[in-house]
């Protein structure tokens, strides 16, 4: 942000630049909040390669869609929303194709998320249990909840967002945010609890 306050200019008049395709502006853009969207994509997809690929996805759809950004929340809060829906669409795609053909090569023909090295990223501060396994583990359970519990758990346990900072990604209340945190607190105690029972 160092760079758009040397040259004066207000987000407002950033935001015109970025509708105008002004390629230097987009590319502090990027400079700006690359490394923030590639620790919250790591969050929702422990995975390096996948987050960096989800990075450029996120940054493409800002240059592509900002011609419709209405001010209506701040630029960094529509970012952190366009990120999410990425996160979100991918784990979505992970559910439903078990077996995507970029990983085919790579794992065998029993091929799961669930048991495979595919987590790469458990060095991501979010993640501070004792073990890679627990890592794991958490991970699992947490993409196990509703969509919209796992989207406001990851945010506020592994990506360190405060529910004011959710509550506007999501477009949420407050009270609505701690809601959702509190329900998906109490799934996760059943699905870990019903895990581990079934590991013994």
């Amino acid at each position: 942000m160092q760079w758009f306050l040397n040259n004066r200019l207000t987000e407002e008049a950033l935001i015109e630049q970025l509708k105008l395709k002004n390629t230097a502006v987009f590319s502090n853009l990027i400079d700006t909040y690359q490394q923030k969207v590639f620790g919250t994509c790591l969050s929702f997809v422990p995975n390096k390669e996948d987050a960096e690929d989800l990075v450029q996805e996120v940054f493409l759809e800002v240059f592509n869609s900002i011609s419709k950004f209405k001010g209506k929340s701040a630029l960094s809060t529509w970012i952190y929303r366009i990120t999410t829906n990425k996160c979100l669409e991918f784990i979505r795609k992970q559910k439903t194709k078990k077996r995507t053909g970029f990983l085919k090569p790579l794992f065998s023909q029993d091929f799961s998320i669930d048991k495979t090295n595919y987590f790469t990223e458990f060095n991501h501060p979010g993640f501070l249990l004792e073990t890679k396994e627990l890592n794991k583990n958490l991970f699992k359970a947490i993409n196990k909840l509703p969509e919209s519990q796992t989207l406001i758990f990851t945010l506020h346990k592994i990506d360190g967002k405060s529910y004011q900072e959710i509550a506007e990604i999501t477009d949420r209340s407050v009270s609505s945010v701690e809601s959702v945190m509190f329900r998906a607190k109490k799934n996760l105690q059943k699905l870990l609890y019903n895990y581990y029972k079934n590991e013994f």
